[in-house]
């Protein structure tokens, strides 16, 4: 199975300072790749949602990516799966869409819950492996590995780009060369 640009939302969950990783290169690894996917996402014009666990306690989505997303509504939420809280399951609904990729923090809490729920309810879910984190590297891999035993479908950023471009010498292919390279 593969993404489908007429069939995918990005999902990005809970990118907040409070929640990144202590590891500064694992952080700068990270918040560039989820960087990366939310810029393609609104070059091929994928829906988007975002969320943000209990900002007013947690603060919200950090500036780097908050200033990627302009425009885009933030869904507050305490529940960790994403799922569970009825904006976002309303949003998610309204788009009419079978396919979630996913993005965020963290791996083994509201990310896996998220996946998760979106799997038994009948959703094509994908979890760009590069552009999510925990709080720890064995934190990060629990969360991974549950998914994957699952049948969530683990990608990396690249893997869908290139799925959702399907083609080179597009327009959209030519705006996304500088993420590519």
């Amino acid at each position: 199975m593969l993404l489908d640009r007429e069939k995918a939302v990005l999902t990005v969950i809970d990118i907040q300072e409070v929640l990144l990783p202590k590891d500064a290169d694992r952080t700068e690894a990270y918040l560039a790749n989820a960087t990366k996917m939310v810029r393609a996402a609104r070059i091929l014009d994928l829906p988007v949602l975002v969320t943000e666990q209990y900002p007013g306690r947690l603060g919200g989505t950090i500036s780097r990516i908050a200033d990627e997303l302009e425009g885009v509504p933030r869904l507050p939420k305490t529940e960790f799966g994403c799922l569970a809280n009825e904006g976002f399951r309303t949003a998610l609904a309204a788009l009419d869409r079978p396919q979630l990729l996913i993005v965020g923090m963290e791996a083994h809490v509201c990310v896996s819950q998220t996946a998760l729920s979106a799997l038994a309810e009948g959703y094509e879910v994908f979890v760009a492996a590069d552009a999510v984190s925990s709080s720890t590297p064995e934190e990060y891999r629990f969360g991974i590995d549950r998914m994957a035993r699952a049948g969530v479908t683990i990608v990396s950023v690249q893997m869908a780009i290139f799925e959702l471009l399907r083609a080179a010498g597009t327009p959209e292919f030519k705006a996304m060369l500088p993420l590519l390279k």
